[in-house]
Parts: C-alpha cells; structure tokens; sequence
C-alpha cells in the first residue's frame, strides 16, 4: 500500500493512495503516521479498508513527508560501489553512518533553500527506510519485521560544510529542507525487490543520476540489523541508504545547486520529487 501525508506545513493529515493514484483521508482512522500507526500490523489494518468508503481529497494538495518528523534521521555514507568509486573513496569495510536533522525533513515537492554561505549544495537520490517498530539488537534475520515501509529521500548535502569544515558530516547534512521525503510510504509487500530499483535525479532537465539499489554494499536489511547493534531505532525512525553516481561533487569540474535550479528525482515503485532550488 502507498501511505502519505497532505496539507499544510505543521497541519498535514494522512492519506491513503486509492487504485486510480486519489488520495483518500485516513484521519478518521489514524491521527498520523507516526510511532506505533508505522507498526506492519497497523499499516496492514489501514490497507484492508475499501478506499472508497474514504473521503477523496482533491487534486493538486501540497504533500508533507510521507511520516510526521523523525526522531533519528539516520544516513548512510558510500553505500553504493559505484558512487564510492565516483568520489575516489575505499569501498567501506563497515556502514558509514552519520545524522540529518529530524527538522530538515520536507515534503517531496517542498523547495530546496539554500542557507547564506553555501556555496556547494548538492543533490543525493536515496532509497530511505522507514521504521515501524522499535528495535534494538535485532537479527539480520529479523530485521525486516521491523520496516513500515520505504520511500524517496533527497539527502541534500553542503559539501564545503560537510568535508571541509573538519568534524562529523551532519553540519553539511542538517539544514532546513535539505531532507525531503516522500511522495509515499510504501509497505515492502507492494514494493517487491528493494535491492533492484531503478534510481534517477534530473538537475534542470538533464539526466545526471542513473542507478539501482542493487550497487549498494549494504543492503536495507543488513542495515537496520546493524544500526540497531550501537542504538535503539524507535518507530518513525527515518534511515537514508546512500545514493548512486552522479553527485555533482563526482562531475569533473564539481557543479553545485544554485537558486533557480529544479531537481526531479524518483525511485521505481516508489514515486517522484520536484525542488525549486532557491537562495536563503
């Protein structure tokens, strides 16, 4: 099933996608997708109603995150072999982990600000991970009992801030609305093969992400198995995967977001983002 959210910024209502790509209101049912509504269990009793006893939504609303502001934003650094190879960079022996703001997470379609001084943002295509259940030292076996589902996220990076500024990337990461998420949720049962999906970005029309989740080094499974080895992921917990070639750190000379820029982004099964660049 495709679960959303929609509406104001700070008043948004969750939604279900019908078979005809509607949106039908869930807030009859749920108050929001966030912590124990994420539980598989929940997901599935809000899937099993008949969409069309819901209230349709008009076209065109402004769609929020896909889940209500994480508690860990959690990311995943040089996950893909062929964006590592891109940077020059050893394939990691294990996951390179590090945080986003909770509060940089946007809608889909939100636009991108670019905070004063920055002078090398750049666009990241992810496969994210949404977590459904809290869990602590679980099992690779296990892990994917506690996944609510999966999304598209554009993890948004400063580079000068992240690489050249000395300590931990999250200061290259954590701005507001460099983390948009969405259009959906989607449950894994929809979803099918996480570890082959077809990923792109479009930077003002032009083609310069292509790839899959199968180049990741570590899969989404693995990942929630080993995260929870050091901490305990709580429901609504946001997990960003890496992202595949095509960075404009990569590109020889680099080139970086500037105001008036559009980035379009998806992810196959999963959707599309459009971002107006603009400056702060």
């Amino acid at each position: 099933m495709k679960f959303l959210r929609y509406g104001n910024p700070g008043a948004e209502k969750p939604g279900m996608v019908d078979a005809d790509g509607a949106i039908r209101d869930l807030s009859a049912h749920v108050a929001d997708l966030s912590g124990a509504a994420l539980a598989p269990a929940n997901l599935a009793k809000l899937a099993a109603l008949d969409p069309k006893s819901l209230p349709l939504v008009p076209a065109g609303v402004r769609l929020g995150s896909c889940v209500a502001r994480p508690g860990n934003f959690i990311a995943v650094g040089l996950n893909f072999a062929d964006h590592a190879a891109e940077t020059g960079s050893p394939i990691p022996k294990e996951p390179i982990l590090f945080n986003k703001a909770p509060n940089s997470c946007v809608g889909p379609n939100d636009d991108v600000v670019l905070p004063p001084g920055s002078v090398k943002s750049d666009w990241e295509v992810e496969l994210a991970i949404v977590i459904g259940r809290d869990c602590y030292r679980v099992s690779q076996a296990d892990a994917g009992k506690y996944i609510a589902g999966y999304a598209v996220c554009n993890d948004v990076s400063e580079r000068e801030w992240q690489i050249e500024r000395g300590g931990q990337w999250t200061k290259g990461k954590s701005a507001p609305t460099y983390g948009p998420l969405g259009p959906w949720l989607v449950t894994p049962d929809e979803l099918g093969d996480v570890q082959n999906l077809h990923m792109w970005l479009e930077l003002n029309g032009k083609m310069v992400q292509n790839g899959s989740s199968k180049t990741m080094i570590f899969g989404c499974e693995y990942l929630v198995h080993y995260i929870s080895q050091f901490m305990q992921l709580d429901a609504g917990d946001v997990i960003t995967t890496g992202t595949p070639p095509g960075v404009g750190l990569g590109m020889k000379p680099p080139l970086y977001l500037k105001g008036g820029d559009v980035m379009r982004l998806g992810i196959a099964g999963l959707g599309e983002q459009r971002q107006q660049v603009r400056q702060g």
